[in-house]
């Protein structure tokens, strides 16, 4: 294994050493595992707080600011944050709006999340949550009862974010995070495993000539191995897995995110964009907006996954508001 690492005990303290140090604007609070606006609560407006198992950056500390969430609870790599700690994040957020949870359907996290809520509730803390559930690839996992959450995750804390910034009631907040949700699927493909600091060794054994198929962010198993062929099928397999889910009108319009998983090229993501919006033309599907880059890693795994969003007029007119925060910048 060649990492940057001092010890892989530390690995995540450190991190968030040096995240504290390159974003001032942010709070990060080492002892109780929180990343907060550095400004504390914003009056009357709702907080939006996210969190999971590290390893995804910048999902989801990279989306804590200005126009996204207000904080986020970073737990050990590939593991779930503690019920003691987003309880911290609730209580640090409110503002006696309420506040939304925005959780990714992996088992740990729902459990852990669940239990917070409850905990907040006995402070008298509103709390709604939403499910990131778009991964199409499989039902079930090793990790969760029913989809994942994957790639749409950047979408909701985005769209949630938006309307909580201009003034929407905890209730609407939630709302359009859920029909975020629901409008949104995703597929990945690994080219290659992922390899965890604790471990020092990659999470699965991926021949050099296959790929795997609906892969999950944690490595988990897709729905099969195949050879490695042409960008351009693999890429049709992944959009036809996406719309055979959840069928596109001719006419329709989407926001597309194509997420690398930490290993691939900024240069591969985009000749997988470029078949993406060839395949949606061909089908009649206009892209309203995009996103091309790493968002919701997997460490160093080389892969992508696509994720389709049918697009609402207020789900674009909240995209394009202004967003501040170390992952997503524009419009200011």
């Amino acid at each position: 294994m060649k990492k940057f690492i001092n010890t892989a005990d530390t690995y995540l303290t450190d991190a968030l050493t040096g995240f504290a140090a390159a974003h001032p604007q942010l709070s990060v609070n080492l002892e109780s595992g929180v990343v907060t606006r550095a400004r504390g609560p914003v009056s009357g407006k709702v907080g939006l707080v996210s969190g999971g198992g590290s390893g995804h950056e910048p999902l989801h500390t990279g989306f804590v600011g200005e126009g996204m969430l207000d904080a986020a609870c970073p737990g050990e790599i590939f593991t779930s944050p503690v019920p003691d700690q987003v309880t911290e994040a609730l209580r640090a957020v409110d503002s006696g709006e309420g506040t939304v949870l925005i959780v990714k359907n992996y088992t740990g996290d729902v459990m852990n999340f669940e239990l917070a809520a409850e905990l907040a509730g006995e402070e008298d803390l509103r709390v709604e949550s939403v499910l990131v559930n778009d991964d199409v690839a499989v039902e079930d996992s090793t990790f969760t009862a029913g989809r994942r959450g994957t790639g749409a995750t950047v979408l909701v804390e985005k769209i949630a974010g938006a309307a909580a910034a201009r003034g929407d009631s905890l209730g609407a907040v939630a709302d359009v995070g859920r029909r975020v949700n629901a409008a949104s699927r995703s597929f990945a493909v690994a080219l290659t495993a992922c390899t965890t600091p604790s471990a020092g060794r990659p999470g699965f054994d991926l021949p050099e000539d296959e790929i795997e198929v609906g892969v999950g962010i944690h490595g988990e198993p897709g729905r099969r191995r195949e050879k490695l062929r042409s960008a351009s099928e693999i890429v049709s397999d992944m959009v036809d897995a996406i719309l055979d889910d959840r069928p596109l009108e001719r006419g329709s319009q989407v926001v597309v995110c194509v997420n690398g998983l930490g290993g691939t090229p900024l240069s591969e993501l985009y000749l997988v964009y470029g078949e993406v919006a060839a395949l949606l033309e061909e089908r009649g599907i206009a892209i309203a907006r995009n996103l091309v880059g790493d968002y919701v890693t997997s460490l160093d795994m080389a892969g992508c996954s696509i994720t389709l969003c049918e697009a609402e007029e207020e789900f674009l007119a909240l995209w394009d508001a202004p967003v501040d925060t170390p992952g997503l910048r524009w419009g200011l």
